[in-house]
C-alpha cells in the first residue's frame, strides 16, 4: 500500500469512494457527491492524499478549513474514507496518520471531525491516532428527514500552537 499526495487525476476514484460513505448512510450528512471544482474548493490542498493498492486508489483523506477568520488557521476539519475493497487493511489508519504528521508540518494545530456515533469503526479509528471526544451534538441536521447526533472529536498538536 502507497499513500501519495490527491491529485486531480484521482477524483473518479476519489468519487467512487466518496459514493460508497454516502451509501452507508453513516458517513456524511451529504446525499450526492459534488463535482471536482466544488470539492477542489473545499479542500486543503496541501493535506490530501489517497491510498493506492497495486495502482488502485482504495481510500482517502482531506482537510477542509472550518472557518475563514484568521484566527482558526491552524484549525481544520478532516475527512477520512477507505473504500469497501480497503476496509481491514489498515488503510484508514495509514490515511489518518498520513494528515495528522502533514498537517502539523503546515502548522495545524487543531484538527477535528464530526462522526455519527453509529459509524463504530470511524470512532475508533480516530481515538486509536489521538483525537478525544470533545462531546456529542445532538439532533445537529437531518439526513434523509431524520435528525441525527454527532460526535466531535479532536486531535491536539503536541508539536504545533504550544
Amino acid at each position: 500500500m502507497r499513500i501519495i499526495e490527491m491529485t486531480d487525476n484521482d477524483w473518479p476514484e476519489v468519487e467512487r469512494i466518496y459514493r460508497e460513505g454516502i451509501e452507508t448512510g453513516n458517513a456524511t450528512f451529504e446525499t450526492e457527491a459534488p463535482s471536482w471544482e466544488k470539492w477542489d474548493a473545499g479542500h486543503v490542498k496541501s493535506c490530501r492524499f489517497v491510498a493506492k493498492i497495486k495502482e488502485k486508489v482504495v481510500g482517502w483523506v482531506a482537510l477542509s478549513p472550518v472557518s475563514s477568520r484568521c484566527v482558526y488557521q491552524g484549525v481544520a476539519e478532516v475527512s477520512v474514507y477507505v473504500g469497501s475493497t480497503g476496509r481491514g487493511k489498515g488503510v484508514g489508519r495509514k490515511l489518518l496518520a498520513s494528515v495528522v504528521e502533514e498537517s502539523e508540518k503546515q502548522g495545524y494545530w487543531t484538527l477535528q471531525a464530526s462522526v455519527f456515533p453509529e459509524n463504530v469503526a470511524s470512532l475508533k479509528l480516530h481515538r486509536q491516532l489521538g483525537f478525544r471526544e470533545v462531546g456529542k451534538r445532538e439532533r445537529l441536521a437531518k439526513r434523509e428527514g431524520v435528525w441525527r447526533d454527532v460526535i466531535l472529536l479532536e486531535r491536539r498538536s503536541e508539536k504545533v500552537g504550544l
